[in-house]
């Protein structure tokens, strides 16, 4: 039983290792975005509780999304383990989350960082384009359209969206590493943190992580 911990900047590539991972290990794919689509549509107890705070414009408290965490990996597909992604996103819910898994004879084993430089991130963020007609995705560097401004399946009209601005990427990034660097450095304190070079092909992040995760458990 494996439970990880992944972390990395918008634009690092943590959702391609994450559906990689969770194969590798043989463990449940626990995303907290997902956990709140899925409260919401189901209009369970803690859905409901959360859409309370989010009617107001209000933060979901994190004792409210810890306790969504805790009913999902209580599931039987969590038996195996856990690859958390997009939590904690806070070191406060970091600590809560390390609390209460105690509670239950659990912990977190590791926790992957996936480290891009700021400059890069934002090359990739910020280069992206999407059909207006038909959602087919470009980036002006690694998948440009064959026509500029025009889309290659349907000859659609790109378009950028208003978070993809390099301005607006630059703020999500300082709100991501004021937030993250906090968590960095609690799971390194307890000599559960792997840092790997996320500035390298997909294939390549992902043999590192294996070959660390491997290291780990030999």
């Amino acid at each position: 039983m494996m439970n990880v911990v992944l972390l990395g900047a918008p634009g690092a590539g943590k959702g391609t290792q994450a559906a990689t991972l969770t194969k590798q290990l043989g463990v449940a794919h626990v995303a907290s975005g997902d956990l709140f689509r899925r409260a919401l549509s189901e209009q369970t107890e803690l859905g409901l509780l959360a859409k309370s705070y989010m009617e107001k414009g209000e933060l979901v408290p994190d004792e409210v999304t810890i306790d969504m965490v805790l009913e999902r990996i209580r599931q039987p597909d969590c038996a195996a383990g856990v690859l958390f992604d997009g939590f904690p996103r806070t070191l406060s819910q970091a600590k809560a989350l390390d609390e209460r898994l105690a509670g239950e004879g659990k912990t977190i084993d590791k926790a992957i960082y996936i480290e891009v430089p700021e400059e890069a991130l934002v090359k990739r963020l910020s280069g992206r384009w999407i059909c207006r007609d038909c959602q087919t995705p470009y980036h002006e560097v690694s998948s440009p359209p064959k026509v500029p401004g025009r889309c290659d399946v349907c000859g659609g009209e790109l378009y950028q969206r208003a978070d993809d601005t390099e301005e607006t990427v630059r703020e999500r990034l300082k709100v991501f590493f004021s937030q993250t660097l906090p968590i960095i450095d609690y799971y390194e304190n307890q000599g559960k943190l792997l840092r790997v070079d996320g500035d390298r092909d997909i294939d390549e992040v992902s043999s590192s992580i294996s070959r660390l995760l491997q290291t780990e458990r030999a």
